[in-house]
């Protein structure tokens, strides 16, 4: 199979090419937002953790006193062409068709802290919120390859359980473009660390290393934070017109601000969540990395279950969990936020949990700065 896609590879990596290059001869023009302007992104196709690392990001740029937007294309919502204000930092407008499934995550994540867009025009939907909102630093996110808006910094996630595949292009591997171009990269985050050894993270920190000297690189991993009954999820991530209440995040972790070590960190749930036999389920790029987080942190899976990325669930989805669930002996499902702004609308007989993560880095006093200093220099 490799030998026949590899000539599709080669011309991906010959209009990537020449697409990069046409942006850095200024034949394809970059326009700035005239705000601080942060973009993260992938290398590869496939989660690498990205969302959590879009939102603490815009947390970082709050705490600093900024107007925060997230600027995202929204993949798979209802109308792509169409811009739509998931949030203006205060209240939800939009549901998960008009939003799409991680934008709506995101709102929900970053009420009372910064407003969400989705708009495949990012240059447009910029101008926009900073006119109309009062924007003063932007968040872009999924946002390496769309070099239209320039940016104060680049910041790329590196899956450490699966960095970059077999090193091939599209469609003969994972990569977007060729690994050379992390160069452009102003810093690296390798997320879930946890998951795999030490020693590998080193070789990962120095591949990258070897590819741009430049780039600062952060170590980060995922440690749940929290369960919430997806009825009291679901209550918070609808918009007012349905919800009728006005949405906050009271009951979501917050960002521990203290630098962490990764051998010190227990997951906050240890003590308080629910004894049972679990079935998880979820729609992610690397869904996997999910079930296995589960499992090191001692919940008792005895059945898993990945859609594809993006699933919009039907009740038949639900129902065929509860049937396998219930041949299996589980008692309760566990679910990601992202999965569960989509199942709003239907029924569990058992009780559904949506696990909520937060994010620890080896150096949180170093990557406070770097966005410190980005910002600095978008003002």
């Amino acid at each position: 199979m490799r030998f026949f896609l590899k000539p599709f590879s080669l011309l991906y990596r010959a209009v990537t090419g020449v697409r990069s290059s046409l942006y850095e001869k200024g034949v394809f023009k970059s326009y700035t937002l005239s705000s601080t302007t942060i973009s993260i992104g992938n290398i590869t196709v496939g989660g690498t953790g990205k969302t959590p690392l879009v939102a603490y990001v815009a947390r970082i740029l709050n705490e600093n006193g900024e107007r925060v937007c997230v600027l995202t294309r929204g993949y798979k919502r209802e109308n792509p062409r169409k811009r739509v204000l998931v949030s203006d930092g205060e209240k939800i407008f939009a549901g998960v068709e008009k939003a799409g499934d991680e934008p709506l995550e995101l709102a929900g994540k970053l009420i009372g802290i910064s407003a969400v867009i989705a708009d495949r025009n990012r240059v447009e939907a910029g101008n926009w919120a900073r006119e109309n909102l009062g924007i003063t630093a932007f968040v872009l996110d999924d946002a390496f390859q769309h070099r239209r808006v320039k940016r104060d910094l680049d910041i790329v996630c590196v899956d450490a359980a699966n960095p970059f595949g077999n090193g091939k292009i599209l469609p003969s591997g994972i990569l977007r473009e060729p690994l050379s171009n992390l160069k452009r990269a102003g810093a690296v985050v390798i997320t879930r660390a946890n998951l795999i050894q030490a020693k590998q993270i080193a070789d990962l920190k120095s591949q990258i290393s070897r590819i741009n000297p430049r780039c600062k690189i952060f170590v980060s991993e995922n440690k749940i934070s929290n369960l919430i009954n997806l009825k009291e999820f679901s209550a918070k991530s609808e918009p007012p017109a349905v919800a009728g209440i006005l949405m906050r995040e009271e009951n979501s972790p917050q960002i521990n601000t203290d630098t962490h070590r990764f051998e010190d960190q227990k997951p906050k749930t240890e003590d308080r969540r629910p004894k049972t036999e679990y079935s998880a389920f979820c729609a992610l790029g690397n869904p996997e990395n999910f079930f296995e987080q589960l499992r090191r942190e001692k919940f008792d899976l005895i059945l898993t279950k990945a859609f594809r990325d993006h699933h919009r669930y039907a009740q038949k989805d639900v129902d065929d969990l509860q049937r396998q669930a219930g041949e299996s002996g589980a008692r309760g499902f566990l679910t990601t936020a992202k999965d569960a702004v989509k199942l709003k609308d239907l029924q569990f007989n058992l009780p559904c949990y949506v696990v909520e993560s937060e994010l620890i880095f080896d150096d949180e006093k170093g990557f406070r700065e770097l966005i410190a200093s980005a910002t600095r220099e978008g003002n």
